[in-house]
């Protein structure tokens, strides 16, 4: 056997530990807020990869304010410069946060998870603060949680439903109550107050359900905290139900171990509602235009319309009138529209008016659950 050298074991001494090696945290949860960061800035930066979780952590910990909170749409992969961390410590004084765009909960769930593998407990210490500061945004009257705090928009304060504000966070205090992965190492004292929350959170979504002459029927994208009544959301927003959102919270009420009388109740009504809402014979058709068109927010290549076509799979709208049902269209001026083709280009190209969100729900999800449940 070959015997190694004094200099060769030196050298070899000398050399520094291999990094250790993690296992990937999906970015899944962060996908809403990283989507409207590339549309404001592209997609041309670079991007720590999912297995250098320190990295992203860290990037993390850095947009936390120091209430605990985070304001939306930032890439947590993004490789930062010295200008980037300078500015993000600069606003970090700032209170302002929010839970669009599916934020904050995610960024609780990835530094425990983080913590999980690195033991770093800096990780742990930033995660139950961004819990804490979720459970004292919760609102008192009915327990759900507002888009941003404090908000520049009137309809920032309100109970919201959109963009999975409300369903998401009640996901993640479930997940927290069960001290499922990568919760485990929450104390007592917030695994308590997680699932008190969580109470008055569903307790809150079975009272908002909107009724229709007597019927359950979808959830609105936001309420007045005070009225509980439908309220709007950005300007083109009216107050109504909305297909998409509704989709969302009935996934999270059917994912309930044990499901109480109510919750089925609700669950069974916004499907027999997706049902009765559903277009047949139309579809949107997309037409490519010769140049594009730069709006504040997109660049439109295409144009919409909706057409008939007796083929087609059901369509929905996204937004349903709260009294009659009607499909509710409006542009940026807030006056509500008959048609599609009244839609300005901006809004038909720049919002989806039209979509098959309860199509996998209804059709898929449903049946399976109620089979689950022994009612199949």
């Amino acid at each position: 056997m070959a015997i190694l050298s004094a200099t060769l074991l030196a050298a070899c001494a000398a050399q520094p530990p291999a990094p250790k090696q993690y296992q990937p945290i999906p970015l899944g949860l962060f996908s809403d807020g990283i989507h409207h960061w590339q549309n404001l800035h592209g997609k041309d930066y670079p991007r720590y990869r999912e297995d250098q979780i320190v990295e992203i952590a860290n990037n993390v910990l850095l947009y936390q304010r120091d209430n605990g909170g985070w304001i939306e749409n930032r890439d947590p992969a993004r490789i930062l410069d010295d200008s980037d961390i300078k500015a993000a410590e600069a606003e970090k004084a700032n209170p302002k946060g929010s839970f669009d765009n599916r934020n904050v909960y995610s960024q609780v769930e990835y530094l425990f998870a983080a913590y999980d593998q690195t033991g770093n407990k800096t990780y742990r210490q930033a995660a139950l603060k961004g819990l804490r500061y979720t459970l004292s945004m919760q609102h008192k009257k009915c327990g759900g949680w507002p888009h941003t705090v404090p908000g520049a928009q009137p309809y920032h304060p309100y109970i919201t439903m959109a963009d999975e504000v409300t369903s998401g966070v009640l996901r993640m205090l479930r997940k927290v109550e069960q001290a499922d992965p990568p919760f485990k190492s929450v104390d007592a004292a917030d695994r308590t107050a997680a699932t008190d929350a969580r109470k008055r959170g569903d307790a809150c979504v079975l009272q908002l359900q909107v009724r229709q002459n007597d019927k359950l029927a979808g959830w609105a994208g936001q309420y007045d905290p005070e009225t509980l009544q439908p309220a709007q959301g950005r300007s083109f927003e009216l107050p109504s139900m909305v297909s998409q959102e509704s989709v969302e919270m009935a996934r999270y009420l059917m994912s309930i171990p044990a499901p109480s009388p109510e919750v089925v109740a609700a669950i069974d009504g916004v499907m027999a509602w997706f049902e009765r809402s559903k277009l047949t014979g139309w579809k949107i058709e997309t037409i490519k235009l010769d140049q594009p068109v730069k709006y504040d927010y997109h660049t439109a290549t295409t144009d919409r319309r909706l057409v008939q076509d007796p083929d087609a799979g059901p369509l929905w709208g996204r937004f349903y009138d709260v009294k009659d049902n009607s499909i509710v269209l409006a542009n940026r001026d807030g006056i509500r529209v008959k048609d599609y083709s009244q839609i300005h280009h901006e809004r038909r190209t720049g919002y989806a008016w039209y979509g098959v969100w309860p199509t996998k729900v209804l059709y898929e999800e449903y049946p399976a659950w109620k089979k689950r449940m022994g009612r199949g």
